[in-house]
């Protein structure tokens, strides 16, 4: 299938972008034509908040290509700290409840581009039709409680250096491009502790030679070192994916 074209299947026009988002990409031709006539092209930008904790979840919201999405657990202080973070292998909003149900967190885009949206109560309708479909989304839900279970443990236990190199890794593999858009600032709320904590780690990593950072970007020079220096959480989160998951590449 085509990415930027539009797209026919069975007999159904698809919108631009469903070749974008791999969980979509996993559909059977017949579950995805199911779900054509419901789903609309977004443009998601930086810092756009999709929900909000306590907000009803009434969209479901599939990123594509290199758009991440972040979700957040707030504090009474307003404080936040990401838990997980969706790109283009998976869908945020309605997946692990059936929508219309307060939200617990909040969700940001982090890194804006295309997205494909759908009601949430039209994929659930879609659920209830289709095993195959339902089967999907559910290990999809499996695997994003898995991401904020060992996101608190890693918060708990690593240092900031091992979390800022596994976050490294897992936008890599989620915005397909050794260069990652996005500011120090950003980041260290992200991760839950002071900007200049961040870019002391940042400039430590750049003089190792593992990254290069500039105005708003981070390139990624040296992955394999990269890999050594990060926690053993983004490996125990990429192969339970792949467990779950391996019709779905990140």
């Amino acid at each position: 299938m085509a990415d930027t074209a539009e797209l026919s299947v069975m007999g159904a026009t698809l919108p631009p972008g469903c070749a974008g988002n791999r969980l979509l990409a996993a559909l059977r031709p017949d579950d995805l034509a199911m779900l054509a006539p419901h789903l609309s092209p977004r443009a998601l930008t930086t810092g756009q908040t999709l929900f909000d904790a306590g907000d009803d979840v009434v969209e479901t919201v599939l990123p594509c290509y290199s758009t991440m999405i972040s979700l957040l657990v707030i504090t009474r202080d307003g404080d936040e700290i990401e838990v997980a973070s969706i790109g283009r292998e998976g869908a945020i909003g309605g997946i692990v409840s059936a929508g219309f149900k307060p939200a617990y967190g909040r969700a940001v885009v982090r890194i804006p581009g295309a997205a494909l949206g759908i009601p949430t109560h039209r994929l659930e309708e879609a659920k209830l039709r289709s095993p195959a479909l339902a089967d999907l989304f559910a290990r999809y839900a499996d695997v994003l409680l898995a991401q904020m279970m060992q996101s608190s443990a890693c918060n708990a236990l690593h240092s900031i250096d091992q979390r800022l190199c596994r976050w490294l890794l897992s936008t890599h593999d989620r915005a397909n491009d050794a260069t990652i858009r996005l500011t120090q600032e950003t980041l260290a709320d992200m991760l839950g502790v002071q900007r200049t904590t961040v870019t002391a780690v940042a400039k430590a990593l750049q003089d190792e030679g593992l990254i290069r950072t500039g105005r708003g970007r981070i390139e990624i020079l040296d992955r394999p070192r990269l890999e050594r220096r990060a926690c053993e959480c983004h490996d125990q989160v990429e192969a339970h994916f792949q467990r779950m998951l391996p019709e779905v590449q990140t």
